[in-house]
């Protein structure tokens, strides 16, 4: 009888220790989860500016040399920003499709090494961001903002490189 009575308080004491933790779980994935959105928020307000231009370096004072295919795909990204109509948000997602397919061109036949590369890189990890936020816009007014940040992006690339 003893051991019943045992057994009883300890799988009473277990069970408040679970239902504690699942409170405590549930609680933090609620805070994680309002972090997570107030960052996106914050990040979504900086990503429209081109901060990377403070970080990207020439080399030497010239542009750094590009492989032939990187060149190709800004300029495929250039002409889906020319060419793509902006008149709804549906369209804005379209564009940021054809800008992830015209991106993933770049970077799967980037060849480029070295002090090249790293600075492709400044140049590309922002452009992105941006791709990636704009195929998530909630409106057209922000989606307008991001593609004229992505078409600056897009743009300076030929201060850069060659």
């Amino acid at each position: 009888m003893k051991h019943v009575i045992i057994t009883f308080i300890l799988l009473a004491l277990i069970g408040c220790k679970d239902s504690k933790t699942q409170d405590t779980k549930k609680e933090s994935v609620e805070q994680s989860t309002e972090i997570h959105n107030e960052h996106i928020a914050q990040d979504a307000s900086g990503v429209y500016a081109n901060a990377w231009t403070s970080e990207i370096q020439l080399n030497d004072g010239n542009k750094w040399q590009a492989n032939a295919e990187t060149n190709e795909g800004v300029l495929k990204m250039k002409k889906s920003i020319k060419e793509q109509t902006t008149n709804s948000l549906q369209d804005y997602y379209q564009l940021a499709e054809q800008l992830n397919i015209d991106k993933n061109y770049v970077v799967k036949n980037c060849t480029m090494k070295g002090a090249s590369h790293d600075n492709l890189h400044v140049w590309l990890l922002p452009l992105m961001e941006k791709i990636e936020v704009l195929s998530e816009a909630k409106s057209i007014e922000d989606a307008a903002k991001l593609k004229q940040s992505i078409t600056e992006n897009i743009n300076a690339y030929s201060n850069y490189f060659e």
